[in-house]
């Protein structure tokens, strides 16, 4: 299971990283990057399988595949501006990550525009034809 790997990196990064806070806070630092690294290298191979996925899922169901992109870049604007908040919480940058937040929000009602507007015009058509 890769949530286990996941976890157990972290895990062991954020308390060597607590351990070297206090004698040396560079490496601390560098610590904290490294673990960053290895725990994004997991997920990005997590994804390649689940993109796949949804690869097959449109292909199957005959979903546009425009839809799906759109859907996708939602989800990774989410995650980013997650992940890039959170980072700057830990280290104590609150009011710069709120702002990231804000604009992650702000950037997925953007997104989603052009899916609202095609739901829109679908119930347009369905009203038509009543």
């Amino acid at each position: 299971m890769e949530i286990m790997k996941i976890v157990g990196v972290a895990f062991v990064t954020a308390v060597t990283a607590v351990l070297l806070k206090g004698t040396k806070p560079e490496l601390s630092f560098a610590v904290t990057v490294a673990g960053i690294i290895v725990i994004l290298l997991y997920i990005v191979d997590a994804l390649q399988g689940t993109l796949a996925v949804f690869r097959t899922i449109a292909e199957t169901t005959g979903v546009e595949n425009g839809l799906l992109k759109v859907l996708l870049k939602i989800v990774g604007v989410g995650y980013i501006t997650e992940f890039g908040a959170g980072i700057l919480s830990d280290f104590g940058s609150n009011a710069v990550a709120d702002k990231v937040a804000l604009g992650g929000k702000i950037a997925i009602v953007l997104l989603a525009l052009p899916v609202f507007e095609g739901l829109l015009t679908l119930v347009k058509s369905f009203l038509q034809l009543v």
